[in-house]
């Protein structure tokens, strides 16, 4: 889908971007056949699209695989897709707001940039079984998501993508790739599941978000949410950590053997 394309669909369907829901459109061919080769589409894989927007990767992956959903927010792009994509399951919803029962093997987002870490948190919180997942997001928040301990970036998105597996940023994507042109380059990254992504829950995220909720204090003040003082304690002297240690300071194992010593006392 190229840029005379959705100027063509924009304008027959009477379609404006929503700068709320940070709306900008594929429309390099290239980048898109790309985007769709990270998947690794094997046979009638089942694949979650969230923004799918006027379609630049949805009709390709439909092509693929007859077992796509695709979540999106806005009510006349669901609509136009579910007229033009038969393909596909087209729900029309806050993918914040999203359950699916069946989870699928890979997952793929144009990710609104101003929604990317909490959509990124509900990904690897709900859909950790999936063996692959596709982003493009905002190039500078790749800060946010390659980081180690003691980084002012350091926190629970960085220890979620380091625990569910391989991690690679794979190109730039010019402001050009787009209609509209966004002001700031983009950037498309993957992640291949690793069994360190076992951990991986809904309810581990509520703990790492509870060990980052003031991110001066003690992480065993922080954890008083969480479980009681005698449990910190004892997790505490068994995986080996300072009881004056802060947040920032632990690697992402050590959240993972933290989270396991507090769920079993």
């Amino acid at each position: 889908m190229n840029r005379e394309t959705i100027k063509e669909i924009m304008q027959s369907e009477g379609i404006l971007p929503q700068s709320k829901f940070g709306q900008n459109f594929l429309c390099d061919e290239t980048i898109i056949s790309d985007i769709v080769s990270l998947c690794e589409l094997e046979g009638e894989t089942s694949v979650l699209e969230i923004g799918p927007g006027l379609g630049s990767i949805t009709y390709p992956i439909s092509d693929k695989t007859s077992h796509l959903t695709c979540v999106e927010i806005d009510r006349g792009l669901a609509g136009y897709l579910k007229e033009n994509i038969t393909n596909a399951e087209i729900v029309n919803c806050d993918f914040l707001k999203y359950d699916c029962t069946d989870k699928p093997e890979v997952v793929v987002s144009n990710i609104p940039y101003y929604v990317m870490t909490d959509i990124m948190k509900k990904l690897f919180g709900e859909y950790s079984r999936a063996r692959k997942m596709v982003f493009m997001v905002e190039d500078e928040a790749i800060a946010r998501i390659d980081c180690g301990p003691n980084t002012k970036q350091y926190g629970p998105l960085a220890i979620l993508c380091s625990l569910y597996g391989k991690y690679t940023y794979e190109f730039k994507v010019p402001h050009t790739a787009f209609v509209p042109q966004p002001r700031t380059t983009s950037a498309v990254i993957s992640f291949s599941r690793t069994e360190s992504a076992d951990i991986l829950s809904a309810d581990f995220v509520k703990f790492l978000n509870a060990c980052f909720s003031m991110r001066r204090k003690m992480l065993k003040k922080n954890l008083a949410s969480f479980a009681s003082s005698d449990s910190v304690n004892e997790a505490f002297g068994k995986v080996g950590i300072s009881e004056n240690a802060r947040a920032e300071e632990l690697r992402p194992d050590e959240f993972a053997k933290l989270y396991v010593q507090l769920c079993n006392n």
